[in-house]
């Protein structure tokens, strides 16, 4: 990661990029079983694609216009090619199935990794590169990815895979401003992993992994279920909170732009977000153990009339 920060040359760059996607490897087949090594294998295949692609496009932009430098991508193809191969790397929608799968078959901890840490090498050479990118294809990345990214978690149970649409969506918020203003998409980012950072922390912490298992939450510990509704109801972007902040200057900054439809279709997309991330604190702090959602309800289905064999 630290290479491809500090490289202006884009083979250094790219050598980065392969460094890192070679180090985290060994990390998600620890403990070593099939479901990681199956989900390392995803991994590994759709960052040597990724990989793959970046280093035809840095060729052909070599070739069209006889230089390496970083800031300069002027060749149209070579730009469409770097923003296609950063999107599956990032893991933007179309390119968005490896990611809840890998994440849903690796640890916590491995989790936390390829959520936020992996991030930072893509989005660096996105930010370095954001001049010359094509604003009609990341305005279309981004808001397919807002959109995927809340209906994908709606219908899932394990929280591995919520916070997996969730990276998807919150990549979407990141993308639609990279060539609006990309310093906005570096505070996205680092909100984004310290919220992230901190949520799979609480989760590793009580070896939490299904909704199921929050309702339990609060008889363990209390301060730790109020900690993961904080951190949910940010991530949300709930107005108090540091959440908010990034979208609300994303959202300034797009209608400064006249882009009022897509500034209108993000945050109608976060609202999918909002609500797994309020079922999640409904489970955490509204249910006890050992009721469930639905127990609370019993009392409204009427039984069935009893026929007597007694006759009146």
């Amino acid at each position: 990661t630290s290479l491809t920060l500090m490289s202006n040359h884009w083979l250094m760059a790219w050598m980065g990029l392969e460094i890192n996607t070679l180090a985290i490897i060994p990390m998600m087949t620890y403990p070593n079983n099939m479901r990681n090594t199956e989900s390392a294998i995803k991994y590994f295949l759709m960052q040597a694609t990724a990989s793959m692609i970046i280093m035809f496009a840095i060729i052909y932009n070599a070739w069209m216009t006889n230089q390496w430098t970083l800031f300069q991508v002027s060749n149209e193809w070579a730009t469409t090619f770097m923003t296609l191969a950063l999107a599956m790397k990032l893991g933007l929608a179309p390119f968005h199935f490896w990611v809840p799968e890998v994440t849903q078959g690796i640890p916590l901890t491995s989790g936390m990794i390829l959520l936020t840490w992996q991030k930072i090498a893509p989005t660096s050479i996105l930010y370095q590169i954001s001049p010359s990118l094509n604003m009609n294809i990341l305005v279309l990345l981004a808001v397919s990815s807002t959109l995927l990214g809340g209906w994908g978690g709606l219908n899932q149970t394990h929280l591995r895979k919520i916070l997996a649409y969730s990276s998807i969506a919150h990549m979407g918020w990141m993308t639609v401003i990279a060539l609006i203003n990309p310093s906005l998409m570096i505070l996205n980012l680092l909100i984004y992993i310290a919220a992230t950072m901190a949520m799979f922390l609480c989760l590793n912490l009580t070896s939490t992994t299904k909704i199921n298992a929050l309702s339990n939450m609060w008889n363990k510990s209390a301060p730790m279920t109020i900690t993961i509704m904080i951190i949910l109801l940010s991530l949300g972007g709930l107005p108090p909170l540091t959440g908010f902040m990034p979208k609300w200057l994303i959202l300034q900054e797009l209608i400064i732009y006249n882009n009022i439809a897509t500034a209108m279709l993000l945050a109608l997309s976060s609202l999918l977000n909002l609500f797994f991330y309020m079922r999640i604190i409904y489970t955490s702090t509204l249910t006890m153990f050992p009721s469930n959602n639905m127990s609370k309800f019993q009392w409204f289905h009427t039984s069935p009339k009893s026929t007597s064999l007694i006759p009146s």
